[in-house]
């Protein structure tokens, strides 16, 4: 089972926010998941970010492979694998 952590859409239309998931690749973007370590508001002033940086970094070591966008915000909150 390949497992990724990517952002999962929810919110009104034309206000989203995510929260940061980790799912089986081939699940449905915002389909089932296996975990949620966080969210990301980007409509928020400022914006918003929470990670828990404990969960993501064992997620991380057990190999699963965050998204482009994910891997950018795990830069923006400083956590490194």
């Amino acid at each position: 089972m390949a497992v990724k952590i990517r952002l999962k859409r929810m919110g009104a239309k034309k206000s989203p926010f995510y929260r940061i998931v980790v799912a089986d690749s081939r699940s449905p973007r915002d389909g089932r998941f296996i975990e949620e370590i966080g969210y990301y508001n980007p409509a928020s002033e400022p914006v918003t970010l929470k990670i828990d940086e404990e969960k993501a970094l064992q997620w991380l070591h057990n190999g699963a492979q965050p998204s482009d966008t994910v891997r950018a915000l795990f830069n923006k909150a400083g956590i490194k694998k």
